[in-house]
């Protein structure tokens, strides 16, 4: 499915709003200025989102995944590479990790928070445009191949689903760290989506 201009500007300015809300988030929490980018958006069949993520991430990846119900149900992830994981967490914390400590209780703690503000805050504006509800999982973090991460996305064999990825750059203390966010929808309610979102624009 391609977006048009208008759809994909549109989008990335739903989207922004709940960055800056998120960033507003981050930054009372650490104490220090956080910013997020404004985001990139595209869509994607779910049968080509491992070829279009393997372009930006390999190896062990960090994922903070939410499973949604409701009157539209699907799967919401936030995706870093393991040394960007642990790069945002040294940044938003102030101190450093070594290998050994990667993932540790502290890292595990800092990556579900950074996600459960994203994912909470983009889902939240998906349930406001489309005046429906939502029931959220509690997030999970998982680090594994993307393969092993396509593997728990939830599939639902009766309708075509496609993936919202959203590129993204968090900006704190004169660095920034790479993420992608992916939001896994049916065709369904993927077309309620951006007919709401045109009448936006």
């Amino acid at each position: 499915m391609i977006l048009s201009k208008e759809q994909k500007d549109s989008i990335s300015e739903l989207i922004n709003i709940s960055f800056s809300k998120s960033a507003a988030s981050l930054s009372e929490l650490t104490g220090h200025r956080v910013l997020l980018s404004v985001p990139e958006v595209e869509i994607h069949p779910i049968s080509d989102l491992q070829k279009v993520l393997e372009k930006y991430v390999g190896g062990e990846i960090s994922t903070v995944h939410q499973i949604f119900n409701g009157a539209i149900a699907g799967d919401a992830l936030l995706i870093l590479n393991k040394k960007s994981a642990i790069s945002l967490a040294e940044l938003l914390t102030g101190n450093s990790f070594s290998e050994s400590e990667a993932f540790n209780t502290t890292v595990r703690e800092v990556i579900v928070e950074v996600g459960n503000i994203l994912l909470n805050a983009c889902l939240g504006m998906f349930g406001n445009l489309l005046k429906v509800q939502f029931s959220f999982s509690v997030p999970s973090l998982h680090l594994e191949s993307l393969d092993g991460m396509l593997q728990t996305i939830v599939f639902d064999k009766q309708e075509l689903q496609y993936a919202l990825i959203v590129f993204m750059e968090f900006r704190l203390r004169d660095s920034s760290v790479k993420g992608y966010l992916v939001i896994v929808l049916g065709v369904t309610s993927l077309d309620r989506f951006l007919k709401e979102v045109e009448v936006l624009g």
